[in-house]
């Protein structure tokens, strides 16, 4: 395994050459992010890095299992409370003072919780079946989830990014109600047409295809029929 990918999986931030910061035409926005048990912690780890990069406020949401996952997947361990993560993560990408706030499952007044202060748009990545199938079903039983019928009852952005395979009858009924609802399914499915060498690069496809339909620049990748 090559040395930068080991840096990577090891939780190390990512060389910030690759980053952009926002211009005029993107102005910052509120983004919440959230973190569920499946497997691809790797993306969503970048995703609130660029996205901290870019000048946006973010908030972040974690479950039980992502704090497993993480450790697995990154060897990164999530503390159980909330205001130990915010210090972790600001410090290590550099985050301006309440540029990110995390709560916790059961932080019922947080913005989040509410449509009368929703976020511009929320992620959910990775994003287990069972989170989504919550969400198509509209349970709001924790902060996640809550905060994702927000965003579809305030006509508000909703990205739900899967990393499962294959995919059920149930998992595709589940994806094909919440898309008719308004969310995008985009699953963790990297392309290999810009000649990836690292996992990194793997990380950068499915995480530039996120900031795209949340329209935050980024230059990630070259664009399709664009020189590199």
């Amino acid at each position: 395994m090559p040395n930068d990918t080991r840096k990577y999986l090891a939780g190390d931030s990512i060389d910030s050459q690759r980053s952009t910061g926002n211009s005029s035409m993107n102005p910052p926005l509120t983004i919440t992010l959230a973190y569920t048990g499946a497997s691809g912690m790797p993306y969503g780890i970048r995703l609130l890095e660029m996205l901290l990069a870019s000048g946006n406020r973010v908030y972040l949401l974690y479950s039980q299992v992502a704090q497993i996952v993480a450790q697995q997947e990154m060897q990164l361990a999530l503390p159980s409370r909330a205001k130990e993560v915010e210090e972790l993560f600001s410090r290590r990408f550099n985050a301006a003072a309440g540029q990110l706030r995390v709560f916790g499952r059961e932080e019922w007044f947080a913005p989040v919780a509410s449509g009368s202060n929703p976020a511009d748009a929320m992620v959910v990545c990775p994003c287990t079946m069972g989170t989504l199938a919550a969400i198509a079903a509209g349970l709001s039983q924790n902060l996640i989830e809550r905060a994702a019928d927000v965003m579809l009852k305030e006509n508000r952005k909703l990205i739900l990014v899967p990393r499962e395979t294959p995919f059920s009858v149930i998992h595709l009924e589940n994806m094909l109600k919440l898309a008719r609802s308004g969310a995008v399914i985009l699953p963790a499915n990297p392309g290999f047409y810009h000649h990836p060498e690292t996992v990194q690069d793997v990380v950068d496809f499915v995480v530039a295809r996120i900031l795209d339909h949340l329209g935050v620049a980024h230059t990630l990748l070259p664009r399709w029929g664009e020189e590199s």
